[in-house]
This record gives structure tokens, sequence and C-alpha cells, in this order.
């Protein structure tokens, strides 16, 4: 057996980008489904995690899964908003409308924080209007610390009567938890409506700047100076204009007390007509079952796809014992038995089989490894 596994080994390390290819091939089809597989779990672990902790949510009628979306992965869904006053008594508001350079800004109450059990890693909470904090993830990937500053992204940068850029003033920076809740930017409620152009801060308005007085409303030109930042000394010039109640939300989180109360609430709103309310994971079962569906199917072709490079692998093996044909006369000639050279094809084959292996090995570690990334580039 040695001089067969000699003669094998030296063929395979004197071919060896032929055996590396081949062994790739190999690897790259026994590794898809295995690849496939530990990232479709992880996804699961993960949005299962994330509804699970979500008893309830509330929003205007429409899709389920967009509301879902918005109030769990802040995704800027095609969703109508709902006005505060709509939204039950100790429920958490999130209003996700805004970026800034492709971070969500997610306008809520102090009671998230709680609620998701994020605390402070460095500088403290938001104490007033124009105050922020920032997801760990996100201010370690853009190196920023309590005392710096960052600006929303205007919805349409052209767009020359549309909102400006609020620089915000980062208050703090929470402690990482794995979550959508790190790549975000957090500000109250009021702080996103002054994105939203629903409040404003400028100059004193002088008798010459008047343009129009109307009831409880005074026009203005051009001259006046809108502030794009809120300072101590600007603080107080901020101001909104109607009642709140009507101000926007996207969904509200609704943590009711025990089953009863829960099932209460689903009961009231079932009956409303412009209102829903969702149990994300109910929802999510559904979206995974689904997911589950794709899987299978994926994970059938990925086989038949794996089966065809076996018998491409089989047909190259064949060929290239075929074509050394004279090279294997020629060592019978010199005294080898057939026994012994049955023995180093099939350890030529064992050879690239146990390479293709490693490397579906690799490649499955590596997909390990990326799962969180992957998941967080597809949410």
């Amino acid at each position: 057996m040695k001089p067969a596994f000699a003669l094998a080994l030296r063929y395979v390390l004197r071919h060896r980008t032929q055996s590396v290819l081949l062994a790739a091939a190999l690897g790259l089809v026994l590794a898809l489904p295995l690849c496939l597989r530990v990232l479709v779990r992880h996804a699961q672990a993960d949005l299962r995690a994330r509804a699970a902790s979500t008893p309830q949510i509330v929003g205007t009628k429409g899709s389920a899964l967009d509301l879902m979306m918005t109030a769990l992965y802040f995704k800027k869904e095609n969703l109508a908003s709902l006005p505060l006053k709509e939204m039950p008594e100790g429920g958490i508001p999130l209003h996700v409308r805004f970026e800034a350079q492709k971070a969500p800004i997610v306008g809520t109450a102090l009671e998230y924080f709680g609620f998701r059990g994020l605390a402070l890693s460095a500088g403290k909470q938001i104490t007033r209007l124009g105050d922020c904090v920032l997801g760990a993830r996100l201010a370690r990937e853009r190196g920023l610390k309590p005392g710096d500053a960052i600006f929303s992204t205007p919805e349409q940068t052209f767009d020359m009567a549309g909102t400006y850029p609020l620089k915000m003033r980062i208050a703090g920076v929470l402690t990482a938890n794995g979550t959508p809740d790190d790549d975000a930017v957090f500000c109250d409620l009021k702080t996103a409506w002054l994105i939203e152009g629903r409040a404003h801060g400028h100059d004193d308005v002088k008798g010459t700047d008047v343009l129009k007085e109307e009831e409880h409303n005074t026009i203005a030109n051009a001259a006046v100076r809108m502030f794009q930042e809120v300072t101590e000394a600007n603080l107080n010039s901020f101001h909104f204009h109607g009642d709140t109640g009507d101000y926007p939300i996207s969904a509200a989180i609704l943590l009711p007390p025990d089953a009863k109360t829960e099932a209460l609430m689903a009961g009231q709103y079932a009956k409303s007509k412009t209102v829903q309310l969702i149990r994300p994971r109910d929802d999510m079962e559904g979206l995974l079952t689904q997911l589950v569906r794709l899987e299978g199917f994926a994970t059938t072709m990925l086989l038949t796809t794996a089966g065809a490079a076996l018998f491409v692998s089989a047909l190259v093996f064949a060929l290239s014992f075929r074509l050394r044909k004279r090279e294997f006369t020629t060592l019978e000639d010199i005294g080898v038995s057939r026994g012994s050279l049955l023995s180093v094809k099939t350890l030529e084959i064992v050879l690239i089989a146990l390479l293709a292996m490693v490397i579906a090995a690799m490649l499955y570690a590596v997909a390990a490894w990326a799962a969180p990334l992957v998941m967080r580039m597809a949410i």
C-alpha cells in the first residue's frame, strides 16, 4: 500500500493545478447546500428572536410584512403614517422615515431603550431637541463619539423646496446587542418631526420681514435665516405648528401586561378599518415557513447540481486514466501488479476527495462566520 500511496501522492503533487481545480469544483458543490443551510438557520434564529421579543405592533391598515419590517428592522417601506393620537396609551412610538448617510433615523421615546435592553456605553441620554444617540456598530464604523455631530440626509437632494439637513448632536453611544439597533440613529419624536419640517427655528422676525399675518401664523420673507442646528442659544426659537396629536408616526410597539389584555387589544383592532394590530411572532412564522420552502427547493437544485458534478468528475477520472494507459502499461512491464495499479487509481481519487472535503469544510466555516454580516446586508 505504501508504494501505491507514494505513486498516487506524487501524481497529485506533480499535477497540482489540475488536482486543486478538480478538488475545488467538488468542494464547492459539496459546500453549497451546507452553506445555504447555515445561512438560512442563522436567518431564522435572528428573525424569530427579534419578532418574539416584540409582543404587538400597531400601524395603519396595509401590508403586515411592511409594518413588521418597519418596526423591527427600521426599513422605510411604502407604509402610510399613523397619527400620534391613535397610538394606544403606553405604546412606544416609532417614526422611521429619514436616514443619516444610509443609517436609519428612528424617532422614538426613551421607553424604547429599556424595552430593548439598550444601555449607554459612552455619553448621556437624549436631553433636548436635536440630540441623538448612536448604535454601537454605527458609531464604531464611522468613528463617531459623544460630542460629535451627524447630519440627516435630504429625501430629494435637488429639491430646493424640501427640508434641509439637520445637524444633530451626538449625546451618547449605545452598547452593542447584535441587532438592527446597532446600526441606527435614535432621536426623540420631536427631532424626527423637526427633520420632516413640521417644526423650525429662525431669527427673530422683524416688521420688515413680515409678508403676511394670518391667524396663529406669520409668513415671513426668505431673508429670515432658518436654523439647521439646535443649540443652547437658539433652542427656544424652535416651535411646532398645529396639534402634535395629528403628527405622524410609522408604528407603535405595544407591551400588554398579560395574555388577556393582549387578546382584548387584538379583538379591538380587528374591527378597525384604518388601523391594524399584528403579532410579529405569528407573522414571522408565516414568513419563515415560506423561507423553509424556498430553502428546500434551492437545496434540491443544488443537490442535483452536485450529482451532475460528481458524474462529470467520474468522467474526468475515467478519461485521465485512459490517457495514462501507456503509463500504466509501463508500470506493469516493470513488475507492478494490476492490483497495485488499481490501488494507485483509487488512492488518487481518495486524495482528491479528501482535498475537496477540506475545501468544503473551509467554505462552511466561512459561511458560518459571515452569516451575521450576510443577514445584516440582506435585511
